[in-house]
């Protein structure tokens, strides 16, 4: 069963990446523009592809090093259509081009995905032979000219990107969230390092919670707790906030996942489906925006939205790629809910790729679909985890190959973590 999923998500990356440069499509709308995040999560899939014998080793490494280099190429500076500036690059880029389009942000965070899968890729693709050296030497030099300090904005903590009209957006990575990976590269920097205060002016901002009997570091987006831990392994290493709680950050992920569950087993607002194996709540496209009187109660519909639990937004819809993602975190609850997508409600009949991105069960379809709306596009950023902690589960492949990534163990070193593995 799980090769199987693993099997078809990686074919995201073999069907949605375009030949010429290694991008790769955020959806799978022929309008699509690339997503630099989905770029990351390739560079990190082809070694899981490649020891599954989904990809050859050859073509695995000259896509990689076809992706790097154009990425080392391509244009940074202040113009409004560069691919990027000061080492980071925008959020969504011209699939064909590489410009920046649909006037995004310059991403902290999707440069990180980005930047953690061309590590991945370095540390794998190990061989002395002119491809896989390349491949690493573009790495650490695409790895190298991000000014980290320059993203702080002179403040403690990271900002989460930049327009070169407006200039740094208001917001800051605080509270718990899926910045991890920011700030252990951040950290971890040979040039232009971040400062070990701004991982403890992160920190400082979290807030734990005790939700159904379980006290964690409150996330209500399932995909916080995820996306850092495809790359970083964090059982039994602790910063001082873990430390204090006698806990790691697995752990955390693993008390968010059984809250899934039982938030989804209470079903407090009685939305179709929800129960024992049927739960995954997240970031994702839904069937709104707008309301509708269903069964005598007005619900409101949400478009993509950052849903959540216990405390919402949540309107009936779920993703089952981010049940998949908790794998490691919880596999005796997430093996059934697996099955029970497969087998009950059929959520990998219509698409090559896969598991659908998200269903709402309790919105009408005119389809007449028993199980109601379904999204009509798959993501690249739900394939990814899930060809990565599918992989994590099944070899620890990913977390093998960052251990061994000595800026990741910088960062991590300066940001306090000690035990375990490192």
């Amino acid at each position: 069963m799980l090769e199987c999923i693993q099997r078809e998500s990686f074919q995201y990356f073999l069907g949605e990446t375009q030949s010429h440069n290694g991008l790769v499509a955020d959806k799978t709308d022929a309008a699509s523009p690339c997503s630099i995040a989905a770029v990351g999560l390739a560079l990190a899939s082809y070694p899981a592809g490649v020891e599954r014998g989904y990809v050859k080793r050859r073509s695995a490494s000259l896509t990689t090093l076809k992706t790097l280099k154009f990425f080392k190429a391509s244009p940074q500076g202040t113009e409004p259509d560069a691919t990027g500036y000061k080492g980071f690059y925008y959020h969504f880029l011209d699939m064909k081009t590489g410009r920046r389009t649909w006037d995004c942000e310059l991403s902290t965070m999707d440069t990180a995905l980005f930047i953690a899968g061309a590590l991945t890729a370095a540390a794998y693709f190990d061989h002395q032979n002119e491809t896989e050296t390349q491949i690493r030497k573009l790495a650490d030099e695409l790895y190298g000219r991000i000014d980290w300090q320059w993203a702080l904005n002179r403040g403690a903590s990271v900002t989460h990107g930049w327009k070169p009209k407006t200039g740094f957006l208001r917001y800051r990575w605080q509270g718990y969230n899926e910045a991890a990976l920011i700030y252990i590269l951040g950290l971890g920097s040979p040039t232009c390092p971040l400062p070990a205060e701004s991982y403890r002016a992160w920190t400082s901002t979290f807030k734990w919670k005790k939700i159904y009997g379980r006290e964690l570091l409150h996330a209500g987006p399932l995909f916080i707790h995820q996306l850092s831990h495809c790359w970083i392994d964090f059982r039994g290493i602790r910063d001082g906030v873990m430390g204090a709680r006698g806990i790691d950050y697995f752990e955390n992920s693993r008390r968010a996942t059984y809250i899934q569950q039982e938030y989804a087993m209470r079903n407090p607002h009685g939305f179709a489906h929800y129960g024992r194996s049927c739960w995954g709540i997240t970031a994702s496209d839904g069937p709104g925006p707008g309301s509708r009187k269903i069964r005598g109660v007005q619900r409101r519909f949400f478009g993509y939205r950052a849903r959540g639990v216990p405390f919402g937004p949540d309107d009936g819809t779920i993703s089952p790629w981010a049940a998949v993602a908790s794998l490691p975190f919880a596999p005796e609850i997430v093996l059934p809910t697996i099955r029970y997508f497969i087998e009950e409600i059929h959520l990998k009949d219509r698409h090559a790729y896969g598991f659908e991105a998200s269903f709402n069960a309790t919105f009408p379809e005119k389809t007449k679909n028993p199980f109601g709306w379904v999204s009509p596009y798959i993501l690249g950023l739900n394939e990814g985890p899930m060809v990565l902690m599918i992989e994590n589960f099944r070899s620890e492949l990913i977390w093998r190959l960052t251990r061994k990534c000595p800026y990741i163990v910088r960062g991590l070193r300066r940001a306090g973590f000690s035990g375990g593995w490192l």
